[in-house]
């Protein structure tokens, strides 16, 4: 039986890293790890080259497995694809073929994944030899990579991937957008497909291969998950390792950012965005400030206010009960801290010293107080106060009167509500942010509301690593918590105190008191 002629290869110079070629099917492993080292100079590391191996073998044997990488950040994942990619497009270069790679955005995830491929084949073996078309396909002779938006709205069928199909940064692509549009593009060609990514929630494209593949492999033992946190990365790399585990020390294990970007935990939305831990480190053990007695220079307050709707009722309305029908809107809630700045580049002491809780009260009353509280009671050197919606009017009279030195206001989107909360967890789980201890017998409605809050909120998770919360709607709502968190917010970069104040005498800060029930959530005037 007459065997069929091998066709011809392209051959690298070095011979270590000549691709043999037996009965038209070459052995890609074979040279990789040479071209890592001698055409793209970068040498992969061990767990690279594993994952490498197994999808290379794939590839090989027509296999079309499905693959998960996931590695924790900064330990090469975007390397190894981008090194993964120019060894099949100088492989297939004669032949011909096509890699489709997708990401949630082409910019600027696919821009720079085009740029890393592109410093890839920065060789003088590859000069002629490397095209651009269209922003988005590159190809070395006969072969392409073509780079395909996995936004919802992208507009992407019709390609075809016959050597590798890969999603980058899996756990922020639309399920369905990969099922339907992206999937299909393997089925002619039996192609292997390669997910990489994070973790976020159990219901991204990542974590659902995953569990499939985990399925799989206990049927037949291969591996097909390739999970490298952040320990494998410090194992060869003592620096990153110590660079991570300084980051744990300052978040906390429980951060989601540590979680997700380093351990390679999935987050439940589920679950409480404040643990227990975060919790206990939240109970201070300092009094209730309820007279400041006239503040010294020597203590700095700052606030955080978050504006609910303001309705024109009586503001001398009866005890909120189960029945009122005040209990379901949106309430004001003023948050009073004193900050210690530490000096040691952390996150400041931060002791909450008093809450004022509104419900039902006009706008224009809440800014007539909130300027005598701000400005003559606590003479706070920082106010961040909620400037969305009905907050925006506010928060303009609350600048021109106190000082836009003073009040910062802070617009709520999907992103800056993120970056709020990320900053309120990082606070929380340094151990720098205490509510005061109640000393009677009854807790007072505002730290029994506070407590409820805390204790019910639920992280809200969406693409792009974006972190939100809310309350489930039969526990009521977050507003303690977003004054809350807006109060971390203003302590930082908190002004100093005016150098005069170091020839003043000496005053008490303020006085302890334990502050009487009220008979209703308008506050104390």
């Amino acid at each position: 039986m007459n065997r069929p002629t091998p066709r011809k290869r392209h051959r690298l110079d070095d011979p270590a890293m000549t691709v043999e070629t037996r009965d038209g099917q070459s052995t890609l492993r074979s040279g990789f790890a040479a071209f890592s080292t001698q055409i793209a100079g970068r040498p992969l590391r061990p767990y690279q080259l594993e994952a490498a191996n197994a999808i290379l073998a794939s590839i090989e044997g027509g296999m079309g497995e499905t693959f998960v990488v996931m590695m924790a950040r900064q330990m090469g994942k975007n390397e190894l694809s981008a090194q993964l990619e120019a060894w099949l497009l100088d492989q297939a270069s004669e032949t011909g073929g096509t890699i489709v790679k997708a990401a949630p955005t082409f910019r600027p995830q696919l821009h720079t994944s085009l740029a890393r491929l592109s410093g890839v084949l920065r060789h003088p073996h590859y000069d002629g030899k490397v095209k651009r078309a269209h922003g988005y396909r590159l190809a070395v002779g006969n072969a392409e990579a073509i780079f395909l938006s996995a936004s919802p709205t992208a507009h992407v069928a019709g390609a075809t991937a016959s050597l590798l199909l890969e999603i980058d940064e899996g756990q922020d692509v639309d399920f369905d957008k990969y099922t339907r549009d992206f999937r299909p593009m393997a089925a002619a060609a039996n192609a292997t497909t390669v997910i990489y990514g994070t973790a976020w929630t159990p219901d991204t494209v990542v974590e659902r291969q995953r569990e499939t593949n985990e399925a799989r492999t206990a049927i037949d033992g291969r591996q097909r998950n390739f999970i490298y946190d952040w320990t494998v990365g410090a194992a060869h790399n003592p620096a990153y390792g110590r660079f991570v585990a300084s980051e744990i020390e300052r978040l906390g294990a429980g951060h989601p950012l540590i979680r997700t970007q380093y351990l390679l935990q999935a987050l439940d939305g589920h679950t409480c965005l404040f643990p227990p831990e975060y919790r206990l480190l939240l109970r201070g053990s300092h009094a209730r400030v309820t007279d400041p007695a006239g503040p010294s220079d020597e203590v700095t307050y700052i606030a955080g206010i978050d504006v609910g709707g303001g309705v024109e009722v009586p503001t001398d309305s009866p005890q909120i009960g189960d029945t009122d029908p005040n209990k379901h809107r949106d309430s004001t809630v003023v948050t009073i801290a004193e900050v210690s700045d530490t000096s040691d580049g952390g996150h400041p002491i931060t002791r909450i010293v008093e809450t004022y809780w509104w419900t039902g009260l006009p706008l224009h009353e809440q800014c007539d107080r909130l300027v005598q509280l701000m400005r003559e009671t606590w003479r706070c050197r920082r106010v961040v106060v909620d400037a969305s919606g009905l907050g925006t009017d506010l928060a303009s009279r609350l600048s021109r009167a106190i000082g836009p030195t003073v009040v910062e206001p802070y617009v709520f989107t999907v992103a800056t509500k993120s970056r709020l909360t990320y900053h309120l967890l990082a606070h929380v789980s340094s151990g720098r942010m205490h509510m005061w201890a109640e000393t009677g017998t009854y807790p007072s409605p505002e730290a029994r509301e506070f407590w409820s809050q805390v204790t019910s909120v639920r992280p809200v998770l969406r693409a792009g690593n974006q972190l939100g919360y809310s309350a489930p709607k039969a526990r009521g709502h977050d507003d303690f918590v977003t004054s809350l968190a807006l109060v971390s917010w203003a302590s930082r970069n908190v002004p100093p105190n005016p150098a005069q104040a170091l020839l003043r005498t000496h005053q008490p800060s303020h006085r302890h008191i334990k502050r009487p029930l009220v008979t209703g959530r308008e506050g104390r005037f």
